[in-house]
């Protein structure tokens, strides 16, 4: 299977599968993102779809659900899908309201599903199309922990505004996912194709829309990952809420270092799920003894999900390195082949280390052997892998 994906993935030959016809640019977590997000809802003429893994029914929830009520009484199709799990407390009467106002609203289920457990895939998308010109995707949920309010700064998170021929793509899948996998593939653009000829050459750049979904046999970013890690030459910079990488990307990484490449890894201090971030420190002393520079970030928390590779290409997207984005959630992540944009954001992270970071040193007490604190690393660790694959057991059984 690896090969004959990565076969189809080769950046430097003329019949690669970047498209090349895309205008994209950074845009920062918090205001910046959701300040966007209502514009480009605002300027949306003919469609709108937004697919995002929690929809909260908070100020930023309302202020959003505003801006999509608006657009559907003034005539645009608006399409919004929040996962049925994540989501799940999104009040009755806030989805009536929607729906009343001309929202078209779903929620993509799970398999099985209960108060306390969850069976099945989970829609991890955070992306929204709009007239099938212009799109945002990123790592942010819509709820007011990911927008920066009085006195409450915004978990740290990044996004990518794109407008070109990707987004043909964008609109694709998510009309696909809304129909159920009923329609037909790539039926936009290749109606399309020609629209964005007014991009120059000058202001173009190549991106690839990559998915992950274990049922439908979808392993594009994971592999992707895969090879960008391989092919590194001199840094890999990554920024991961939940980083749990499985042995065969450790070892993509233990090899990058071996070769010379500078490897650093930009993790959250306070997670917002304690299990996870103790598992994560568990691999600490495994990072620090391969090489790999640890940092930990500071003043809110780390929700990110990017990875920039010798400054000449960026990932980002909802994929978090770890079992669950590979094998339960449905994940979209965007791979950029452009050494400017790639060494802007690569600048943005640098500053962040600089100024609201914290080094990982291998005498940190967290990490002595033979500590309770230790002990109780390798238990959350080991666990939550178990849970893991006891959730894609039954999403094997079913599907």
């Amino acid at each position: 299977m690896e090969t004959n994906f990565l076969s189809k993935m080769q950046w430097g030959r003329p019949a690669d599968r970047f498209s090349r016809k895309n205008i994209v640019s950074l845009v920062k977590g918090g205001a910046p993102f959701f300040s966007k997000l209502e514009e480009l809802i605002a300027r949306a003429e003919y469609s709108i779809h937004l697919q995002t893994y929690i929809f909260g029914a908070d100020a930023t929830g309302k202020s959003v659900a505003t801006q999509l009520m608006a657009a559907a009484k003034r005539g645009v199709s608006v399409y919004l899908m929040a996962d049925g799990y994540a989501s799940r407390s999104l009040p009755k009467d806030f989805i009536h309201q929607l729906e009343n106002a001309g929202v078209n609203f779903r929620f993509f289920e799970p398999l099985f599903r209960g108060d306390d457990f969850y069976f099945g895939r989970r829609l991890h998308h955070k992306v929204m199309v709009a007239d099938a010109k212009f799109a945002l995707v990123s790592g942010s949920n819509i709820a007011d922990r990911y927008n920066d309010l009085p006195g409450q700064p915004a978990w740290f998170d990044m996004g990518l505004l794109i407008e070109g021929d990707s987004v043909l793509e964008l609109y694709d899948i998510c009309t696909k996912i809304w129909e159920r996998d009923k329609t037909k593939k790539n039926v936009l653009r290749k109606k399309l194709l020609n629209i964005f000829n007014y991009i120059s050459a000058d202001d173009a750049v190549g991106v690839r829309v990559l998915q992950n979904d274990w049922v439908r046999r979808k392993l594009e970013i994971y592999f992707g990952y895969h090879k960008l890690f391989k092919e590194s030459k001199k840094s890999i910079v990554i920024v991961c809420s939940y980083f749990l990488p499985g042995i065969s990307l450790r070892n993509r990484l233990s090899k990058a270092v071996k070769r010379g490449v500078d490897v650093k890894v930009i993790l959250a201090n306070t997670s917002d799920v304690a299990l996870t971030k103790h598992a994560e420190r568990y691999l600490y002393r495994w990072m620090l003894r391969n090489g790999i520079t640890v940092y930990e970030y500071l003043p809110t928390v780390l929700h990110a999900k990017v990875a920039v590779v010798d400054n000449e290409f960026l990932m980002l997207g909802s994929y978090n390195i770890n079992d669950l984005s590979a094998q339960v959630s449905v994940e979209l992540n965007m791979l950029v082949k452009d050494s400017e944009l790639a060494t802007e954001l690569g600048a943005e992270i640098d500053n962040m280390i600089a100024t609201k970071c914290v080094k990982i040193d291998a005498s940190d007490d967290s990490l002595r052997l033979f500590t309770l604190r230790q002990l109780w690393q390798f238990i959350c660790f080991h666990a939550l892998r178990f849970l893991l694959t006891l959730g894609t057991f039954y999403l094997k059984q079913e599907e």
